[in-house]
């Protein structure tokens, strides 16, 4: 009885308040990220990004208006990750917070001596345990080039990573997927990576990802979805396991591919 009420509430949702399709088909055909999803992948997504406006609140700050088609292509890469995941993922928060551009946000820490201390650092997102996820209009439309760098890729990677507690770069895996596994072949990527960042080499993820093993992982979900033929040459084991966790081969949806 349960499931059927769902079933009912998903279905008058997408009928009354879904993306409507001329719109949805003009982001699939002139958004790179998603050149390779198949008919049914798209319609799919429409459902995920129709829903997740729905039940999110996608705010607008400072002034910054989203029109239909901007809401619309926020919510389709939010949705991306959990293509063949699901929206269950995303429970418990309810806010997207969108600045015009890049802001500053501030945190409070207290040290190991017991002193408090508060910084300030300019971001272009930022994803809050069991709260917002805030992010930059302008580093939004600069995520639309394949060139590995997606903040809302970035941020929502985050959001499945904080699903068991803090950032930390091992998110609920489902079953089957050894957690043992994915500790050693991230591990060993991370370090790697540390090392050539300190030793000033050029890296195929951004330097960024060497900050902590949370980022890493936001970083190579990025490099995933957007560069997943580089990803898969230079840490095959990372790309096999993102694989099997998000249920996606991006490398097939690549011209030639499979």
């Amino acid at each position: 009885m349960l499931e059927r009420l769902r079933r009912w509430r998903r279905d008058r949702i997408l009928q009354h308040a879904g993306i409507e399709p001329a719109l949805w088909t003009h982001l699939m055909d002139t958004l790179p990220v998603f050149a390779g999803l198949d008919r049914g992948e798209r319609e799919r997504l429409r459902q995920l990004a129709s829903l997740f406006l729905h039940d999110k609140d996608v705010l607008p700050l400072n002034g910054l208006e989203l029109d239909p088609s901007m809401r619309a292509g926020l919510a389709a890469l939010a949705c991306l990750p959990v293509l063949n995941i699901g929206l269950e993922v995303y429970r418990g928060w309810r806010t997207v917070l969108v600045y015009p551009s890049g802001f500053i946000a501030r945190h409070s820490y207290t040290d190991e001596h017991g002193l408090a201390h508060e910084e300030t650092s300019p971001l272009a997102g930022e994803a809050w345990e069991g709260g917002p996820v805030v992010l930059s209009w302008d580093d939004v439309e600069c995520s639309l080039e394949l060139d590995g760098y997606n903040v809302v890729l970035h941020e929502f990677c985050h959001k499945l990573d904080m699903s068991n507690g803090d950032a930390n770069g091992m998110p609920p895996l489902p079953t089957g997927m050894s957690p043992q596994e994915w500790a050693a072949a991230f591990t060993d990527a991370y370090e790697a990576l540390c090392a050539a960042v300190d030793g000033g080499q050029e890296t195929v993820l951004d330097p960024y990802a060497a900050e902590a093993p949370g980022e890493f992982f936001a970083v190579a979900c990025e490099s995933f979805f957007e560069r997943p033929d580089v990803l898969r040459e230079a840490m095959p084991a990372v790309y096999s396991l993102l694989s099997r966790y998000f249920r996606q081969d991006p490398c097939a949806r690549l011209p030639g591919g499979p």
